[in-house]
């Protein structure tokens, strides 16, 4: 367990249920509850949705399942800044947000105090709980006026009445959650993409801001839509949902012709490589079905040599963190 400055502890391995929402094809409700029911076997006790995800399915179905489960002993994130706005007319067409779900909703920013009250009403009830103990904004990329007043403020106040925990923000970027942890008063931030094996770009800004503000940050995304998950990248390999570049799927090789002298694979090193900087309290992945779960509960168990570690720096691959990054207290 990693601990947050609000007390919050969380779970080296975090669920992402985007899946349990049907992100690009269906998930059976066999698969959603048996990839929940894994991840609590395994130890996994943070777990983090979103009303955008499914529209609102992720959050029915992981409340559904967390409702057997003793509510002290889980952490539950969820987000807000997309309100969902009934569109009955349109419950005979698909969702357009990349879920395949039926459009019976639309998604409506609003990063107003109101608004966010609002979501996590709606999130409340969809998760069948009394408490959500994170909250992030998200996607705030174009709204950074509304967001970083009035959405701060109400998370801030939401946090000081014990109605929630901790208060962050969610992005695909590093750049503005940076300035979230410089200019406002928020405790954690989930990162998608920015701190992974191939993309370091939140060593530049936001991890150096998180070590200086005690802002925990959430690693997601670590295989880059896929990148990552296989021990060599496929010929459709994708990169930030997109078809991969060829220089980088050369690195992905490179590094993983250094990795098989040591028997380690470049999944196992993905998972674990945020996981090695100071201000990571917890790395979030995607997992869809109960082999997801275990693929991803034994990769962060894979014990891998710091001689592997030495050995991609030396090489110019990846890059060591010095002691003030790796410095981290556990509990």
């Amino acid at each position: 367990m990693r601990e947050l400055r609000t007390g919050t502890r969380l779970t080296e391995l975090g669920f992402g249920a985007a899946q349990l929402g049907n992100l690009y094809r269906e998930t059976t409700e066999a698969e959603a509850s048996g990839a929940v029911d894994a991840a609590w076997d395994a130890g996994v006790r943070y777990f983090d949705t979103a009303p955008h995800y499914g529209l609102g399915l992720s959050e029915r179905r992981l409340g559904a399942v967390l409702a057997g489960r003793p509510r002290d002993e889980y952490v539950l994130s969820t987000k807000v800044g997309r309100l969902l706005v009934p569109t009955p007319e349109r419950a005979h067409l698909r969702d357009d947000g990349g879920f395949a779900v039926p459009a019976a909703f639309r998604r409506e920013w609003d990063f107003s105090r109101d608004g966010i009250l609002r979501s996590l009403e709606g999130s409340l009830e969809r998760l069948g709980t009394d408490r959500i103990d994170i909250v992030y904004l998200h996607d705030p990329d174009e709204h950074w006026d509304e967001a970083s007043t009035g959405g701060v403020q109400a998370l801030v106040e939401l946090r000081e009445q014990g109605v929630v925990s901790a208060i962050g923000v969610g992005m695909n970027q590093s750049a503005m959650p940076a300035r979230f942890v410089r200019e406002t008063d928020i405790d954690v931030v989930m990162c998608a993409g920015r701190f992974t094996l191939v993309d370091r770009g939140a060593l530049a800004d936001l991890l150096p801001a998180a070590l200086d503000r005690g802002v925990a940050v959430v690693a997601a995304a670590v295989y880059n839509s896929g990148l990552l998950a296989e021990p060599r990248p496929a010929a459709d390999a994708r990169f930030d949902y997109r078809r991969v570049p060829s220089e980088l799927a050369a690195l992905v090789h490179r590094i993983a012709d250094a990795a098989e002298p040591y028997g380690v694979t470049v999944p196992e090193l993905a998972a674990q490589f945020a996981l090695r900087h100071g201000a990571v309290a917890s790395v979030v992945a995607g997992m869809r079905t109960a082999d997801h779960v275990t693929a991803n509960a034994e990769r962060i168990a894979r014990e891998v040599p710091q001689a592997l570690w030495d050995e991609l720096d030396r090489l110019g691959l990846v890059p060591a963190l010095d002691e003030a990054h790796t410095g981290r207290s556990t509990t």
